[in-house]
Parts: C-alpha cells; sequence; structure tokens
C-alpha cells in the first residue's frame, strides 16, 4: 500500500539529504588523490564518457553527498563516499544508489539537476 507524503511526515518514515556544488569550486579542488579516495571505477567510467567529465564528476559527488546525508539521519555508522556508489543504466539514464550489504533495507530515490554553474542532488530515503 502506498503511503501519502501526509501520511509518511508523521510518522518520521522518511529522510532527505541534499547537496548543492558550484562547478567552478569543484573543478578547482578536484585532483587524482580525490578522485581515487571517492569515485568507483564504475562511477569513473560513466564520467569519461564525456567531453565535459568535470560536470558528471560533480553531480556523482552531489548525489554521494545527498545520499550520506540522507543515511547519516538514521545510521550513525560511517559510509564512506566510495562505498556510496552511483550508477545510470543509460548516459543520462535515471540514477539509481548502490549501498554495501548492511544498508541493503533503506530505498532511496536520487534526483540530479544541473543548470550553468551548480549541480543539485536530492536523496529521498524511506526509512
Amino acid at each position: 500500500m502506498e503511503e501519502t507524503l501526509d501520511e509518511l511526515i508523521p510518522k518520521k518514515n522518511f529522510s532527505l539529504g541534499n547537496d548543492l556544488v558550484f562547478l567552478p569550486d569543484f573543478k578547482l579542488s578536484f585532483n587524482p588523490l580525490f578522485k581515487q579516495k571517492v569515485y568507483t571505477q564504475a562511477e569513473i567510467d560513466y564520467c569519461e564518457l564525456f567531453e565535459d567529465n568535470m560536470l558528471r564528476y560533480a553531480s556523482t559527488w552531489a548525489a554521494k553527498e545527498a545520499v550520506y546525508k540522507a543515511v547519516k539521519q538514521v545510521n550513525s555508522k560511517p559510509l564512506p563516499f566510495k562505498r556510496i556508489e552511483i550508477l545510470r543504466e543509460k548516459i543520462s539514464g535515471k540514477p539509481q544508489v548502490i549501498l554495501p550489504n548492511d544498508y541493503k533495507n533503506l530505498l532511496i530515490s536520487l534526483t540530479i539537476s544541473h543548470d550553468g554553474d551548480y549541480v543539485w542532488a536530492a536523496a529521498l530515503m524511506k526509512i
């Protein structure tokens, strides 16, 4: 049975995480060590498909941050960014979140958007 937002809010059956990235600053701070520590090989492969790969790295970073913030509200156990994987079935397709097995019970809906110098992501998680 689907629940409406009015039903979910009083029960606190959800958490929300979001992140906003300013692309010029992200490009200045992006380096090989950050790339290695944060992104999975599948994410790197996806980002490298694009001529403007910094936009893809920034959008994946924003998505990871949004998921991290949503999860952190209900689980205080540290979750490294590299263990949050953001995949897309096709180029510019719907993003999906892959988490470690001990987080598999979490249902997360993710959206990513970009406009000009800004990238934004929001993760809504049903508890």
